[in-house]
């Protein structure tokens, strides 16, 4: 059983007691959280799915083939974990191993106890304020409980290999997990901004996702030139590059470096940050009343504010198009899709 959180960090850093994840979420990921936790019996539906795929299986084979941290094994590390779960009011310290992989990756894996798995490669790569982001950053995926959502691309995965033989199978299975993984990327987003609000360093995370993208030689790297790249690939060429993009990023359950980058230094200097920083955010004793139509609506809003900010000259072509989806799955969700009550605290 993981050890609960009764320690302080070893840092002075402000703590977020009773903190809601959707206090850093990204809206359209927010959005997705807040109506998928409303339904009623998700949580024995989503159990039985992970049972398809045996966690207590995977959990061994890291306990046999991996190093579990703790005081007497990567103990800096431990205190990562312990101080971001404190720092972020988290119930239950998560277990974490490191294994022998040379490529820079993390992982958050599991339902009712979820653990993280980091590669060497990333913490041979990153230095300890870095390393403490991507480890906040994990314990922000298991805030959100985002290892749900992973588990149900991988079942739908393998359902789309299964029905691969039948007439549209396939093609719809595709769908689902296209729209599964815009819905990750923007997960990884909030959990880059949980690994903010647990470090409480923006100049680490953005370290830590250049490194990421160019390796561990950042005096051949500059933070300027990196933002400049952000920019430069935001406005692409033309439309043919804006759809490439959009092409390009159909399969990726991971934004690109330099789109985390951007997203991470707008949140830290748009005032959201600041203000969580400050006590103001949302607690999680709400959270069975967040109103789905609210959530939704908010989802919408970042969309277009992200489109009014980007100048892809492929967003500007589709974005009539695209303003047309929104208002109507506002119109549905706003419907359908909210609670008793929502109509009257979800003015726009």
């Amino acid at each position: 059983m993981p050890d609960m959180t009764s320690n302080t960090p070893d840092r002075s850093r402000t703590r977020f007691p009773g903190i809601s994840s959707r206090a850093y979420e990204h809206p359209a990921d927010r959005s997705a959280l807040v109506a998928l936790r409303s339904l009623t019996g998700f949580d024995t539906v989503l159990k039985r799915l992970a049972g398809l795929f045996s966690e207590r299986a995977i959990r061994l084979m890291f306990l046999g083939g991996s190093v579990r941290a703790g005081e007497t094994q990567f103990r800096n590390i431990n205190d990562m974990v312990r101080d971001a779960a404190y720092i972020l009011d988290l119930p239950e310290v998560p277990e974490l191993y490191v294994t022998q992989d040379p490529a820079p990756n993390a992982m958050t894996i599991g339902t009712d106890h979820p653990f993280i798995v980091l590669n060497t490669g990333l913490v041979d790569l990153l230095d300890d304020e870095e390393l403490r982001f991507v480890v906040a950053h994990e314990v922000g995926h298991v805030l959100s409980g985002h290892a749900v959502y992973r588990t149900m691309a991988l079942i739908l995965t393998n359902l789309g290999a299964r029905i691969a033989w039948l007439p549209l199978g396939n093609i719809a299975i595709s769908a689902i997990l296209m729209g599964l993984n815009e819905w990750q990327r923007k997960s990884e987003l909030s959990a880059d901004r949980a690994g903010l609000l647990a470090g409480q360093d923006v100049d680490a995370g953005k370290r830590a996702l250049m490194k990421l993208a160019g390796g561990g030689r950042l005096t051949e790297m500059s933070s300027e030139a990196f933002r400049e790249q952000a920019r430069e690939y935001d406005a692409a060429g033309d439309v043919r590059d804006g759809l490439l993009k959009f092409l390009n990023l159909l399969t990726r359950s991971h934004p690109y470096a330099v789109v985390r980058f951007a997203e991470l230094e707008h949140w830290a200097a748009e005032g959201e940050y600041q203000r969580i920083l400050a006590g103001d955010y949302p607690r999680r004793a709400d959270d069975p009343n967040a109103s789905i139509s609210e959530e939704i609506k908010n989802a919408a809003r970042a969309y277009r504010e992200s489109w009014n900010r980007s100048e892809d000259p492929f967003i500007g072509v589709v974005k009539n198009a695209a303003e047309g989806a929104v208002n109507v799955g506002e119109k549905i969700f706003s419907r359908f899709g909210g609670r008793p009550g929502d109509d009257r605290n979800s003015d726009s």
